[in-house]
């Protein structure tokens, strides 16, 4: 791994690592090791190379929330009145468990969310009891998301 300016240099050993630990964030070190015929060290030492140069950033636990009995996934264009209001509208809206995603945006919304529902009603109840409520929310434009066709990272 070589540091190029901002970017990072991936030779084809960080690549195979990096594969393994995408499909599978899991997988032992030692794992890791035997399929890349390596020593663990090496793969030990490779894996906080990448992290210490901020490429990895973390491993976690993806749930599915449809097994959770959250089956409405939507996408919620944000208006603020002024753009100054959006750190204490992001305050607020980090308050809302279901609220998962946050961007604040270029364009007509001021800030998109991506937000999980149990159902149409639970989505209606946010949107009016807890989002639009929001001091400095204008109005939002609200889009559901009927199936997620493409779920992946950027290639390596």
């Amino acid at each position: 791994m070589k540091k190029e300016d901002k970017h990072i240099s991936l030779d084809g050993i960080d690549k195979a690592i990096l594969r393994v630990l995408m499909e599978n964030a899991r997988t032992p070190v030692q794992e890791i090791a035997r399929q890349l015929d390596l020593s663990g060290s090496a793969v030990h030492q490779r894996i906080k190379k990448l992290e210490d140069a901020k490429l990895i950033t973390g491993s976690y636990l993806k749930l599915n929330p449809a097994s959770l009995g959250y089956n409405t996934t939507a996408y919620i264009g944000v208006y603020l009145d002024k753009a100054m209001r959006n750190p204490e509208a992001v305050a607020h809206l980090k308050k809302i468990t279901e609220v998962v995603e946050c961007h604040y945006t270029t364009g007509n919304w001021s800030i998109l969310i991506k937000i999980l529902c149990k159902n149409n009603e639970h989505l209606m109840q946010l949107l009016n009891h807890k989002i639009q409520s929001i001091e400095g929310v204008s109005r939002t434009e609200t889009f559901i998301s009927l199936h997620q066709q493409i779920d992946r990272q950027i290639s390596i």
